[in-house]
């Protein structure tokens, strides 16, 4: 039989009993380790190491754990903030499904204000950032909602100029902005798994959402990672939208669509070196 060295650590947190008394004992070194109180005991010749909570050490698990969750939540936040370079100020952005829905409604007036390019990357990284903190489609729309009935006016993003201009949230813009953020969400789940990891088991969109824009990701995702491509025909997109909801977008719309899934792709799941 091997011979144990050292104390065993090995602690129940729920063991809370006052340390038995053995007629053989020695005063551990580690006495004061973690708030325990080891007592040797003589098995067979082998000394083992018995660990017991002291009764006066008491810790509140249940705060000790929030605590935990919390400060994991936040290194994640500063994570993918990190990884993906979202253009906000701070981390602050992101510990609120408001402030969250906040910033996604900036990049989105960004893209519609100034066009598309590095402002499309920057709507797909804080949608990332988003699914990444386990938002949901639905979640951030009824955040909206409110922004707009309350009528609080959203402070844009900084031009070059070092101005910015505040607006108000109107209805289709919602409408619009959320269903881009459900694309992003739609096109991360057609990726191979785990691409984005997401803290939270809550589905980001939908049943409907993901029956009427899954096969057009799809499709998308496929030419990417099997067939290398940056483009599809917009009348192959138009006619899967035709199977499914029974009519299709115009061109330029279906285009839109699609150059947002291949840039959400580029953004987390990158095929080519950067030039």
């Amino acid at each position: 039989m091997p011979t144990l060295h050292g104390p065993l650590l090995f602690v129940n947190p729920g063991a809370y009993q006052e340390p038995k008394s053995f007629p053989k004992s020695t005063a551990s070194p580690f006495n004061n380790l973690l708030g325990c109180n080891t007592v040797c005991s003589s098995v067979e010749g082998h000394h083992v190491q018995k660990p017991h909570i002291v009764s006066s050490f008491r810790v509140n698990f249940t705060r000790v754990s929030h605590y935990l969750q919390r400060s994991l939540n936040e290194r994640t936040t500063r994570h993918w903030l990190h990884r993906f370079h979202v253009n906000a100020s701070s981390d602050e952005d992101f510990r609120s499904s408001r402030n969250i829905a906040t910033s996604l409604f900036k990049q989105y007036k960004n893209v519609i204000d100034r066009g598309g390019g590095d402002n499309i990357k920057g709507f797909v990284s804080a949608g990332v950032q988003a699914y990444a903190l386990g938002c949901t489609e639905e979640g951030l729309r009824k955040e909206l909602m409110d922004i707009k009935k309350s009528g609080v006016k959203i402070e844009g993003l900084q031009s070059y100029g070092g101005t910015s201009l505040s607006f108000k949230v109107r209805s289709f813009e919602v409408k619009e902005c959320i269903l881009w953020l459900s694309i992003v969400f739609i096109t991360i789940l057609c990726t191979p798994q785990p691409t984005v990891i997401r803290w939270s088991t809550t589905p980001p969109v939908s049943a409907d959402v993901l029956h009427q824009w899954k096969g057009f990701c799809a499709l998308i995702a496929n030419a990417y990672y099997t067939k290398g491509m940056a483009w599809l025909p917009v009348k192959t997109l138009q006619l899967e939208q035709m199977a499914v909801t029974g009519s299709s977008e115009e061109p330029s719309l279906v285009a839109s669509r699609m150059q947002l899934v291949f840039s959400t792709l580029e953004v987390v799941s990158p095929q080519w070196p950067r030039v």
